[in-house]
C-alpha cells in the first residue's frame, strides 16, 4: 500500500473488516500506545519511541539486490487509537543507531506476529516500490500530471494504469521481473 495510507485509520479498519492483510507507512509523528511495566500504557510519538529503543533491539537486514542495501529494523507490538487489537510496527533505519541514522521509516502491518520478521517487513514493502515507480512512469508516458479523477476520460486513464500496474505485478511474480528474464545489462 502507498506510504501515506498507513496513517488513514478508517482505511485500515476497512481493510481489516474485509480480512485483508496490509503493510503501510506511518508518519513519524503518529502516536501509538505501548505497554510499559506492570501493564501501564503510554501514548508516544513514533519518532520518540524509536529514539528510546536500545540499539540491540535493531536487527541488520541485508537485501541482495543490484544495489545491496543494509538497514536496521526493530519490530514492536503496539495499539493504535480507533483500531482494535495489537498491530506490529517496524522502525527501519539506514544506520545501527537512531543518532547516526539519516533515513528512518515507520511501517505498520496487521499480519500475525509469527510471520512478521524484520526481513519480511523490509522486503515486502520494498517490492511495492516497483509498482509505484511503474505507475508514476506510466502516468508520464500517457501525459498525465495529476491522478485525481475529474471526468470520464480521467477515470478511463486511471483504470488503464491500474490494469497495467496489476499486469506488471503478475509478470514480476511469474518471471522474477527484469532480472529474472535477463533484460538487464548485467
Amino acid at each position: 500500500m502507498k506510504f501515506g495510507y498507513g496513517n488513514n485509520t478508517s482505511f485500515l479498519n476497512q481493510l481489516e473488516k474485509r480480512s485483508l492483510t496490509y503493510i503501510g507507512g506511518l508518519a513519524k509523528n503518529r502516536k501509538v500506545i505501548i505497554k510499559k511495566q506492570d501493564d501501564i500504557k503510554e501514548e508516544i510519538r513514533l519518532d520518540k519511541l524509536a529514539e528510546s529503543i536500545p540499539q540491540k533491539a535493531f536487527n541488520l537486514v541485508q537485501l541482495s539486490t543490484k544495489n545491496a542495501r543494509e538497514v536496521w529494523v526493530a519490530t514492536l507490538e503496539v495499539e493504535i487509537s480507533r483500531m482494535s487489537g495489537q498491530k506490529t510496527i517496524a522502525i527501519v533505519m539506514n544506520a545501527k543507531s537512531f543518532s547516526e541514522a539519516t533515513d528512518i521509516n515507520y511501517y505498520i502491518t496487521n499480519r500475525e506476529d509469527k510471520y512478521v520478521t524484520p526481513e519480511w517487513i523490509y522486503s515486502t514493502y520494498s517490492q511495492r516500490n516497483w509498482v509505484e515507480v511503474f505507475y508514476r512512469e506510466a502516468k508520464g508516458w500517457l501525459g498525465l500530471r495529476e491522478y485525481q479523477v475529474r471526468d470520464k476520460i480521467s477515470l478511463k486513464r486511471h483504470f488503464i494504469l491500474v490494469f497495467c500496474a496489476y499486469t506488471f505485478i503478475i509478470w514480476h511474480q511469474l518471471t522474477g521481473g527484469i532480472r529474472g528474464v535477463g533484460l538487464t545489462n548485467h
